[in-house]
């Protein structure tokens, strides 16, 4: 067989909602196939730890599942997407390739790499926009040619726009001719016959596997888990509200965030939005218009998004024209190493530290305390250790959205009015979002049977509290790493 299309996942694991695939199944005579390149940095695996490697890794099983259930497969292949792509050319005279667009500048180098090597073989090269609601550039363009520096400008923006696009309909896999790759393929490159498990690509479990939440990789889960969400947004609307998850955070409960799979894009991020705007729709019949707060953690998305497409350095301080240049301290002694591993002294900052590095998950109020705790509240570190950190352990992190987040939660970035003053305090805070110390006692068991009134707080337990508790301080579980009070009252005169 001659000819045929490839149709490269990247980010967009899924076949709902899918430009590209429309685009690679356009001819049903020619050979199709549908890859994924381990090339050591795609859907990012630069730096990656076990519990994303495992989600993406059921992403691209769930793929592999569905393709097969059409009389397909996925090819998984370990290699350099130009090699790839220029041996399926040799074999087959693949005359397209389709992929959705990754609009982050960390992507840019590989993608212009396999678009010169497609121009040099005489393929075509079709990148659709549907990881994003609005394509940046389309964005910038409206605002003259600048990002929106302000959210409040983003929105202002993508309003003369109009509305994001809907999802594209389901595409018809029936009929479909796969292609098959030849042995020569198999010499050549690493094909994996069936999908396989982190330790085959060299990322292994640090700590036995004693996860609480288990969140599950792949569209068919991801879809399942949208209408779950869908119904707590359509209670939340019949009471008049929005937003249900942040009022109220549960931290010990089942896992009904989306954002690691819209990260990998196992979810349409074009699909949950109109879903939640049809819903409001639905819900108001039009009496009340739908607005950007009901789906407003979306637009911070592509807001920041936006401000990445063309600043490379977007991900560090030196060089980014966006970020403040604080002067952070070096890390002092293991003060570092103990924020990572959740040994800080401070029990709900190391409950959300340990809970990261087992589940690869925490709360958006949790994830602010524990950042804050790290750069201006407490530590005076620069944002670029956590972002390295999170971009390793976390499910949903990517390195726009959670490079943004790090710069705004340090007060680097995205202010008008920069929040030099009060920082969030991390004992307060356990106390007000957790008062019970159940988040605490899961995740830190050293403090299981210390006493609620000590439980934020252990260091103040008179000695004979500590022994019964099996919980001496500075024995069973570290004294905290700086006095909080002390280091907040320099650090607020210092960002003034």
């Amino acid at each position: 067989m001659l000819g045929g299309s490839v149709l490269w996942f990247r980010h967009g694991l899924r076949l709902h909602d899918n430009p590209s695939l429309h685009d690679a199944i356009e001819d049903r005579k020619a050979p199709f196939f549908p890859v994924f390149i381990f090339d050591g940095e795609s859907a990012g695996t630069k730096l990656v730890g076990y519990n994303r490697m495992r989600y993406l890794l059921e992403a691209l099983d769930d793929l592999d599942n569905q393709f097969k259930r059409h009389g397909g497969r996925l090819f998984m292949i370990k290699g350099k997407p130009t090699n790839v792509i220029r041996r399926l050319w040799e074999e087959f005279g693949i005359r397209k390739l389709c992929f959705e667009q990754d609009c982050e500048p960390v992507w840019r180098a590989r993608d212009d790499s396999v678009k010169a090597a497609c121009r040099e073989i005489g393929v075509s090269c079709r990148e659709h926009v549907s990881h994003t609601l609005w394509e940046p550039d389309t964005v910038i363009r409206a605002n003259g040619g600048i990002p929106p520096l302000t959210y409040q400008m983003f929105l202002h923006t993508v309003a003369t726009i109009g509305d994001p696009p809907r999802p594209v309909p389901n595409a018809d896999l029936c009929g479909v001719q796969f292609g098959i790759l030849p042995e020569c393929f198999h010499e050549e490159f690493t094909v994996f016959d069936k999908t396989p498990k982190p330790e085959d690509l060299g990322v292994f479990l640090e700590n036995e596997d004693i996860r609480m939440i288990r969140w599950v990789g792949g569209e068919t889960t991801a879809l399942k888990q949208m209408e779950q969400r869908l119904a707590v947004e359509y209670a939340t609307f019949c009471r008049g509200s929005y937003l249900p998850t942040h009022g109220n955070p549960d931290l010990l409960g089942p896992p009904i965030s989306l954002s690691p799979a819209l990260r990998f894009g196992c979810l349409s991020v074009r699909r949950f939005y109109w879903s939640v705007q049809d819903l409001f729709h639905k819900v108001h019949q039009g009496r009340l218009a739908a607005t950007h707060f009901i789906t407003g953690q979306l637009i911070w998305r592509e807001y920041f998004y936006t401000m990445s497409v063309n600043n490379p350095n977007y991900g560090q301080m030196a060089g980014n024209p966006i970020c403040l240049d604080i002067p952070w301290k070096n890390p002092e002694g293991d003060e570092l190493q103990r924020w990572t591993e959740g040994r800080t002294g401070f029990p709900f900052v190391d409950a959300a530290m340990r809970q990261l590095r087992t589940e690869g998950w925490l709360h958006h109020a949790v994830r602010n305390t524990v950042a804050s705790f790290l750069t201006r509240g407490t530590l005076w570190l620069s944002w670029e250790h956590g972002l390295n950190h999170f971009l390793k352990y976390l499910l949903d992190a990517d390195w726009s959205v959670c490079a943004g987040n790090w710069m705004w939660v340090s007060s680097s970035a995205f202010e008008a009015l920069l929040d030099s003053g009060e920082c969030a305090c991390p004992v307060r805070l356990g106390q007000r979002l957790d008062p019970s110390g159940e988040y605490v006692r899961r995740y830190v068991p050293e403090l299981s049977r210390m006493p609620v009134q000590y439980i934020y707080e252990p260091w103040k337990a008179p000695i004979d509290v500590q022994e019964r508790a099996d919980c001496v301080i500075g024995k069973n579980y570290p004294a905290p790493v700086v006095n909080h009070i002390v280091a907040a009252q320099k650090n607020r005169n210092a960002m003034n």
